[in-house]
């Protein structure tokens, strides 16, 4: 069966436009440069799974329309990727079942701690959670195989996914050769292009497209983008023919 994309969020940490920025980008008056922060549905084989849920969850679930769940995957524990957690509560009404979300061992210590009312409180009201913790190894969900692939973020293990012939991966600025065999023969590739300054955390774009360069997908998207990597329709005119800038909204069927 096919999978279905919809890029919930394209940006970085901070969104886009940034509060109290007046640069071109953060004024545009073109919808693809608003950007909230990273996150995607994945639909495929009657799953629907998201990647990160971050402070513009509740927003974005509304905003696409999305009234079913049946997992999330999360990446990596930064507040731009997990604050929105909280919001699943609609969902354990709707569903009457616990969320099941998947993340390494880093990922489900921060939500303990940050979202520690869930662990604590027997309150009916918190959200319900069911845990996964996992590392590298490939897992599954129902009948749907993913493939983690351990990205660093700087120094911090971060993980995409790759499910199908699809592969997702944010907030890298390294990828190892072992990990690069993962992602080969992915028909389409998303991947995160800051800026175009170098970054100790994130790939900048011209690093992006080495990578992409390396994989050689069909296809392949760029996300977690700031203001600072410049306007959407100037930049998209730069790429090769199979790149494009992801923006909110955007949804791709593979």
């Amino acid at each position: 069966m096919s999978l279905k994309v919809t890029f919930l969020g394209t940006g970085t940490s901070q969104g886009v436009p940034v509060i109290a920025c007046n640069c071109r980008v953060c004024s545009s008056g073109n919808s693809k440069d608003n950007r909230l922060r990273t996150s995607a549905l994945i639909e495929t084989d009657g799953h629907n799974i998201l990647i990160d849920s971050g402070p513009d969850f509740r927003y974005q679930i509304l905003r696409a329309g999305i009234t079913h769940l049946d997992a999330i995957l999360f990446t990596h524990q930064h507040r731009d990727h997990i604050a929105g957690l909280d919001d699943i509560r609609s969902f354990n009404f709707k569903q009457k079942k616990a969320m099941p979300i998947y993340g390494n061992d880093l990922v489900i210590d921060q939500i303990k701690r940050e979202f520690h009312y869930v662990f604590e409180n027997k309150y009916p009201g918190v959200p319900q959670l069911e845990i996964h913790q996992i590392d590298n190894r490939p897992f599954l969900i129902g009948d749907l195989a993913i493939t983690p692939i351990e990205v660093l973020h700087h120094k911090l293990p971060v993980l995409g996914f790759r499910i199908k012939n699809f592969t997702y991966i944010t907030d890298a600025n390294t990828i190892s050769e072992k990990e690069i065999a993962k992602i080969r023969g992915s028909k389409t590739l998303v991947i995160n292009a800051l800026q175009r300054d170098n970054h100790i955390s994130h790939f900048t774009l011209e690093e992006a497209l080495k990578i992409i360069d390396i994989i050689q997908p069909e296809n392949a998207f760029l996300i977690h983008i700031s203001h600072k990597l410049g306007l959407h329709d100037e930049v998209s005119k730069e790429l090769p023919p199979n790149v494009n800038l992801a923006y909110d909204g955007l949804t791709i069927t593979i």
